[in-house]
């Protein structure tokens, strides 16, 4: 079940609170400038699937997007235990940076979590499929796939120049919670 956990950025161990209603989860974020929303990932993908097979599965979806937001590119993240880099590309995001784009993802299988800082708060979003997430170019957050990731997301942009990661240097990220297993 998708969730979102609000934080003081000063209390990583007392959340404000815990959502789990999608309008309630939608609206939480959308008043910090990000969009969430469950759209249908019908198409039965495992982690794992080709680039192929998934942009195939959901040309639909993603043409959507495209038309709607101006996208330009898109490509497929799918993750599984069995993945050799597992452990490199989780510690890879892992620490606390933006972007100079939009992050968008639409979760087609399994799941991720999404930590947002923005002001004073931190916001916990655990994406599963069906959930579509995009944070605003320059919004600080990382992203944990857990020990043993188990996802496919469809990732849209703008610009892919601006998919390289800005690290912040804050440390914010070690005391907050991670993706349980």
């Amino acid at each position: 079940m998708s969730s979102l956990t609000v934080y003081h950025e000063s209390s990583p161990d007392l959340p404000n609170k815990v959502l789990t209603h999608l309008d309630d989860i939608a609206s939480t974020l959308a008043s910090v400038g990000v969009r969430f929303e469950r759209w249908e990932a019908s198409a039965a993908i495992a982690p794992g699937a080709s680039q192929d097979e998934v942009l195939a599965a959901y040309r639909t979806q993603i043409d959507r997007l495209k038309q709607e937001q101006g996208y330009v590119t898109v490509d497929v993240v799918s993750l599984d235990s069995d993945h050799p880099q597992k452990a490199e590309l989780r510690a890879k995001f892992l620490d606390e940076h933006r972007h100079g784009e939009d992050e968008v993802r639409f979760f087609v299988a399994g799941r991720g979590l999404f930590t947002l800082h923005i002001d004073d708060y931190v916001y916990a979003v655990l994406c599963e499929k069906n959930d579509l997430i995009s944070v605003p170019a320059g919004t600080r957050h990382w992203f944990d796939m857990g020990e043993r990731p188990h996802f496919v997301a469809i990732r849209l942009f703008n610009n892919p120049e601006g998919w390289v990661a800005q690290f912040t240097g804050d440390e914010i990220a070690k005391s907050f919670p991670r993706l349980e297993d």
